[in-house]
């Protein structure tokens, strides 16, 4: 899938994630998809294990990753995406990420940082992107960093 990837999982993080991605995406006419995870759990073999309500998880994931999509760009106006789609996946967030954007042009994520030293770290799922993604990776910063 060509065009720009963008992950977020609800936190303020990844609403400025998305929010630089919309504008990203409107500048270089390029396609947008946000992707949003439902997490399930690594078992003993390195694997995810999948549980019987994962799909409805996953469904309300995606229901709410495309109302905060729509709160976003409406923000910004008519200044948009040539196309935008939200996609909710069951799985583990980097190894989601990663397989989606294997064509991509772009990944953005945002950053994890809680303060102090640890602002100097980024989160795992970003880390875990960075260090394995095909394309680019952009990392947007937490606001008050200074």
């Amino acid at each position: 899938m060509r065009g720009i990837i963008v992950g977020i999982d609800g936190s303020g993080h990844s609403q400025r994630a998305l929010e630089w991605a919309i504008k990203e995406a409107a500048v270089r006419h390029s396609p947008l998809t946000v992707v949003t995870v439902h997490q399930v759990m690594r078992g003993y073999s390195g694997y995810g294990v999948a549980y019987a309500n994962d799909a409805e998880l996953t469904e309300q994931a995606g229901k709410a990753a495309k109302e905060e999509t729509d709160k976003v760009a409406a923000g910004l106006g008519d200044f948009r995406p040539e196309s935008v789609t939200v996609q909710a996946i069951s799985g583990i967030p980097a190894e989601v990420l990663l397989d989606v954007a294997q064509d991509a042009d772009m990944i953005v994520l945002g950053s994890r940082g809680a303060g102090g030293f640890s602002q100097l770290l980024m989160g795992s799922v970003s880390a875990q992107v960075a260090h394995h993604a095909q394309c680019p990776v952009v990392i947007i910063p937490a606001e008050n960093q200074s």
